[in-house]
């Protein structure tokens, strides 16, 4: 069955939260292959997320004072 691009972003936003079953997965990579739209998207939410991970560290290290 192939993905729609809505469904294919809900699996997105899924992987980063939990892992992706095997076929999920499988069909994810199919239509990521395919297009480009949300292949765009995939690698906007993990800059966003390193981003949001490196602010977060950053106030980590900040020191009380």
């Amino acid at each position: 069955m192939k993905l729609s691009c809505r469904e294919a972003s809900r699996l997105i936003s899924a992987g980063l939260d939990r892992p992706l079953g095997a076929t999920e997965h499988l069909k994810l990579r199919m239509h990521l292959l395919l297009c480009g739209n949300c292949r765009q998207f995939s690698q906007q939410l993990q800059l966003m997320r390193r981003a949001a991970r490196r602010a977060g560290d950053g106030e980590d290290s900040m020191p009380n004072g």
